[in-house]
């Protein structure tokens, strides 16, 4: 709930009450969330972390379902995502989230007039642009002339600066119009790799974001969009080692515990109240979704914070699938030409037991499908497998199961970007992370640890406690 307490001016103490170190109140403890956390404890500021749900991860965590572990979503991260790889480094789990040697996507056409067509997007050792050149000119799903026209559009693309407010207010749709794509390039390319990236199709993309993405995933570095994802449950990434890595810093770390209101003091300091307690706080980071956080926000901390209300979500639609015998060979692929998106093979990583195959369907941009019946799903989705995957049929359904995420992602609208608030509030002390914030990347885990630098590094340089931005490109 908001406050009526108007007093937010004045300094930020330095020190803790009674000449302790400072403390910190983090609510949220998703990435965003957790990051922030680590950091500031790190730099010698005394945390407490509230997280409401059972767990540490915010949206990118895992269940049990039976024996299996399941993951509520299949998440995955490129080279070029340096914060979320500092994620990965910090909490000791980098080996079991391994990037791809080079870039490599299966992308299976069953639509095509002649019959099924298996094509690939890979990258050589050659620099950019030339990393891409004989992937895309071998690439049988866009004729002769729809390849050279979207060799010009990547040219064209890698000269905008994503930063640039007039981007974001036109959709990609129509920036690719402008620049000679077809409807068929769009939908064998440029959806192919923008949807589950903004989760949005091009038409309801935000052009500022689809240059951010196709500019920094596959046109700043050779390597910049090798494929890394979890090789074991989220859970063990995001909730058991983050919270170990939290434990060693001494970070109180409160799950199932919400914050019920933050207060301004006379003396400039800040009070949490959670149940069954009030929290004394030098500065608190709020890191959970825009909503959560205008209930939260104290009057006058933002110009207009209705204007959060304005940020929209995108939901993610996930299938679960398990098989009796073995029907994909590859750890994941794409599909055209069928209403499946990315496919992912998830049986070492959930503890399937036995024979069969575990298979993880990513439908992002699910609008139209997110509250359908588990029954329709299923009626719609096995067909489609075994026209992706011949070894599918005739196999048996050891499970099928949903989950779903309604509020997955922040929509990348156009004109999104003049909605995103940064770190700092008018409030000194008090200071906001998450991937919704102005990060300049899309609702991504790299986002959300952006995010959680920003907070952290804001809170304590007001603080006065000396800040290294982990990541060189900021230092």
């Amino acid at each position: 709930m908001t406050t009526d307490d108007t007093r937010l001016t004045g300094p930020v103490s330095r020190t803790g009450h009674g000449g302790r170190p400072p403390h910190a109140v983090v609510v949220g403890g998703g990435l965003a969330g957790v990051t922030s956390a680590l950091q500031l404890a790190e730099s010698g500021v005394r945390v407490t972390l509230l997280e409401g749900r059972p767990r540490l991860g915010g949206l990118a965590f895992s269940f049990r379902r039976g024996d299996l572990s399941v993951d509520n979503g299949q998440h995955v991260y490129l080279r070029c995502c340096t914060a979320y790889r500092w994620f990965l480094d910090r909490v000791d789990a980098a080996h079991l989230a391994p990037l791809q040697p080079r870039l490599d996507v299966p992308v299976l056409d069953v639509g095509h007039p002649r019959g099924p067509r298996l094509g690939r997007l890979r990258r050589t050792g050659l620099p950019v642009p030339l990393h891409l050149a004989r992937s895309l000119a071998t690439y049988p799903h866009l004729s002769p002339v729809e390849r050279v026209s979207v060799g010009r559009a990547a040219l064209a693309l890698k000269k905008l600066d994503p930063a640039d407010p007039a981007l974001d207010g036109i959709d990609f749709a129509t920036w690719l119009g402008r620049h000679g794509q077809s409807a068929r390039a769009v939908e064998a390319l440029w959806d192919l790799v923008g949807i589950p990236t903004l989760n949005a199709s091009a038409p309801h993309a935000s052009m500022g974001l689809a240059a951010m993405v196709f500019k920094t995933g596959l046109l700043s570095e050779k390597g910049a969009a090798d494929i890394g994802w979890a090789h074991v449950p989220l859970g063990e990434l995001h909730d058991t080692r983050a919270r170990k890595a939290l434990d060693s810093l001494g970070v109180r770390t409160e799950l199932r515990t919400k914050a019920e209101r933050i207060t301004r003091t006379a003396d400039g300091r800040w009070t949490v109240q959670m149940p069954g307690e009030i929290l004394e706080a030098d500065a608190v980071v709020l890191a959970v979704p825009q909503r959560e956080t205008r209930e939260l926000l104290p009057d006058g901390a933002l110009d207009d914070p209705d204007r959060l209300l304005d940020i929209g979500t995108a939901p993610i639609l996930n299938l679960h699938v398990v098989y009796d015998r073995k029907v994909l060979r590859q750890p994941f692929f794409t599909a055209l030409g069928s209403p499946v998106q990315w496919v992912f093979d998830r049986t070492d990583s959930s503890g399937l037991t036995g024979p069969g195959q575990y298979l993880a369907i990513s439908q992002s941009a699910a609008q139209d499908e997110i509250d359908e019946p588990v029954a329709a799903l299923r009626e719609r989705y096995l067909p489609e497998l075994e026209r992706l995957l011949p070894a599918a049929r005739g196999a048996g359904i050891r499970d099928f199961f949903v989950t779903r995420e309604r509020t997955a992602t922040f929509a990348p609208t156009p004109g999104v970007g003049r909605l995103r608030p940064g770190a700092r509030t008018h409030a000194p002390g008090l200071y906001l992370a998450g991937a919704w914030t102005a990060t300049g990347w899309p609702a991504t885990m790299e986002g959300a640890v952006r995010s959680g630098f920003s907070a952290a590094g804001a809170a304590l340089s007001a603080l006065g406690r000396r800040y290294e931005h982990p990541l060189q490109e900021a230092a």
